[in-house]
């Protein structure tokens, strides 16, 4: 099993600074997942340690949302032996399957994505899925910022839990002290 924390030091994967997170909010620190996935030894490590946490789901299938969870979902499900999928955005920022991207009724699906921060992008797979009338038996991720803070129902794995503060825009004390925003 790897040292994750070492594997983030080495990548260079986690900035501090005054960060607006993709959910709108804001935090002292960002974790760049593309700086992991830009080193193939460092995503196949990671993906390893959730093929192997969920070998035994019985998924069929793994499903990632763009743009992140695409390079993840494909790894894992090639570790796996599986077929992979992704969720694109749309216009809106929704997600939605294309490609012809199909999946059975009651199919066992692995959903898997870079950075838990809200979930966001993951309930939005998680409400195509139950559209579509698969079965969730899994969620992971590479990074939890939450450190557990979340609870979408099916078994979480991550990589690697932080506990990570973030804010609204509107209470954020980093704007308070008037430091640049970035934008991720």
């Amino acid at each position: 099993m790897p040292d994750v924390d070492a594997l983030l030091r080495a990548t260079g994967a986690v900035l501090n600074g005054h960060f607006q997170l993709a959910s709108g909010r804001h935090s002292a620190v960002y974790v760049e997942k593309f700086r992991i996935m830009e080193r193939p030894e460092a995503t196949t490590a990671l993906c390893g340690m959730i093929a192997e946490r969920f070998r035994e789901s019985g998924a069929a299938v793994v499903v990632g949302p763009a743009m992140g969870g695409v390079i993840l979902a494909f790894e894992i499900a090639r570790q796996m032996g599986l077929r992979s999928i992704f969720a694109e955005k749309d216009a809106n920022g929704g997600l939605f399957f294309d490609r012809g991207f199909a999946l059975r009724e009651d199919e066992p699906v692995l959903v898997v994505d870079d950075v838990l921060t809200t979930g966001g992008s993951v309930r939005q797979v998680i409400a195509l899925l139950e559209e579509a009338k698969a079965r969730v038996v899994g969620i992971s991720f590479l990074i939890d910022r939450t450190n557990g803070g979340v609870d979408f129902g099916p078994p979480l794995f991550a990589c690697h839990r932080m506990d990570i503060e973030s804010w609204p825009a509107a209470d954020c004390p980093l704007c308070r002290q008037g430091l640049p925003l970035i934008e991720t």
